[in-house]
């Protein structure tokens, strides 16, 4: 059994808080364990929590249409959340829920070491990018232990907000250009602050 798979075991049998009473399946992620770019959302919804995949409402019709952009499909790459579970009535999620969901997150990311990680929203932003603003830091990259960080909107927000279609396109269109030359990334050496999840 692959490490993804052992691990995916581990995350429907968690219990660290109440979001495992109410969901319907956890959501751990999906993709190939030796993806280069990995994608880190907020929290699954309803759609998600039905199915026990990521992304796969409106907001990940979207996603698959972003990635189309780049010549990429979403087998290709590892999609995942900051939460496991769904927040009932698609809440945001709770500090003490991200936090439980911490160590699941981590593993991740030591099983697949991507050479990208790029945050979807501001859940997974301000565990990367502490106390930045998503309108000052989308679409630009840092680097940290030779992995690029690379902040965009969250699909969903583009289903609400018409106006950030461009912008988020525009962001998207980055990613190639940015891993085909790592270099050009500046080498950051602050570690991301791990528990500082609402910058």
């Amino acid at each position: 059994m692959s490490a993804l798979s052992e691990l995916y075991k581990e995350i429907a049998a968690c219990r660290r808080c109440d979001l495992a009473k109410s969901r319907t399946r956890p959501v751990p992620g999906e993709g190939p364990e030796n993806a280069e770019i990995m994608f880190i959302g907020e929290a699954p919804g309803w759609h998600e929590d039905q199915q026990g995949r990521p992304f796969v409402g409106p907001a990940g019709q979207y996603l698959d249409s972003l990635l189309a952009l780049i010549n990429l499909k979403r087998e290709q790459v590892y999609i995942t959340n900051v939460v496991k579970s769904r927040p009932p009535g698609n809440r945001e999620p709770l500090p003490a829920e991200i936090t439980a969901c911490h160590q699941w997150l981590e593993r991740q990311m030591e099983i697949i070491h991507p050479r990208m990680i790029i945050t979807l929203g501001r859940y997974s932003l301000g565990k990367f990018f502490p106390g930045e603003s998503i309108s000052k830091v989308h679409g630009t990259a840092r680097k940290r232990d030779g992995v690029i960080y690379f902040a965009m909107y969250h699909p969903a927000a583009a289903l609400h907000q018409q106006s950030l279609r461009p912008v988020i396109e525009q962001d998207v269109l980055k990613i190639p250009p940015l891993l085909a030359r790592t270099e050009s990334v500046t080498e950051t050496k602050s570690p991301p602050q791990q528990l500082n999840l609402f910058g």
